[in-house]
């Protein structure tokens, strides 16, 4: 019961994260492996209870994607292909790949995480030198996107930073509607992986359930509290943190 009023309240705080400065699994997924969970495991179980993170946030931020519907399905099925693309990479490869790529990828999720203003400039960019241009696709930026679904599926952590510098590029809205339609599609990306992790048998449910509540409850206020947090403050805290947790696991794992 302790652990997992542990994880509820780890659950509030990274759905918050999620939807302020998109990030969510550098708070969770550490909190999972300091339980105990395998790193695959931990993963799995992370990217379950993230899909309601986005259920949250998508009904907190329902303003945002009026008139969006077209392209929400256009960028949701990419990323439910990548999102399962990227899950089943996850499995038939070894757990040793993934326990050495981890803190590598905890590192630049957290190295992205402290870059997402100068990020978010060139995301809007397009935006504000033209905003009556339309938008912008070609079989780059789509495949960036499949790449970025992908990598969502397989890990995940600062994927939301990724795909919004992406959809900057190709969209011609204000950042906070772009915002929107990530949280909107990164729903079918996790929920395709969780499939896969839920098929493949490597869910802890135990400490799924808790950490899902808690994503819900703070997925769907982190839109209201948005204007009144500090994003520069949880970003450097989040993005500091993440960096001495990627050092950690390196030297136990490379040591």
């Amino acid at each position: 019961m302790e652990q997992q009023a542990v994880l509820l309240l780890v659950g509030i705080l990274a759905g918050i994260a999620c939807t302020v400065v998109n990030i969510a699994s550098l708070i969770s997924y550490p909190a999972l492996l300091s339980m105990g969970l395998p790193p695959v495991v931990a993963n799995a179980t992370n990217t379950v209870s993230l899909v309601f993170t986005g259920f949250g946030a998508t009904l907190g931020s329902r303003p945002e994607l009026e008139g969006q519907r077209s392209r929400v399905i256009r960028f949701g099925a990419i990323n439910a292909i990548g999102g399962a693309v990227g899950a089943v990479t996850l499995i038939v490869t070894s757990p040793d790949i993934f326990q050495f790529m981890v803190p590598i990828l905890v590192a630049g999720a957290s190295a992205l995480l402290l870059l997402q203003p100068k990020i978010n400039r060139v995301a809007a960019g397009p935006a504000s030198a033209d905003c009556d241009a339309g938008d912008h696709f070609s079989f780059l930026s789509m495949s960036g996107m499949f790449a970025v679904s992908v990598y969502t599926g397989y890990f995940g952590a600062a994927g939301g930073i990724l795909a919004v510098a992406l959809l900057g590029v190709m969209i011609d809205e204000p950042l906070v509607r772009i915002n929107a339609i990530k949280n909107a599609t990164n729903i079918l990306a996790n929920s395709t992986a969780s499939v896969i992790f839920i098929i493949s048998g490597s869910v802890h449910y135990g400490a799924a359930l808790p950490l899902a509540a808690g994503f819900l409850l703070g997925g769907g206020i982190g839109p209201l509290l948005a204007r009144k947090i500090s994003r520069g403050l949880l970003r450097s805290l989040a993005g500091i943190s993440g960096l001495l947790f990627a050092a950690k696991l390196g030297v136990e794992g490379y040591g």
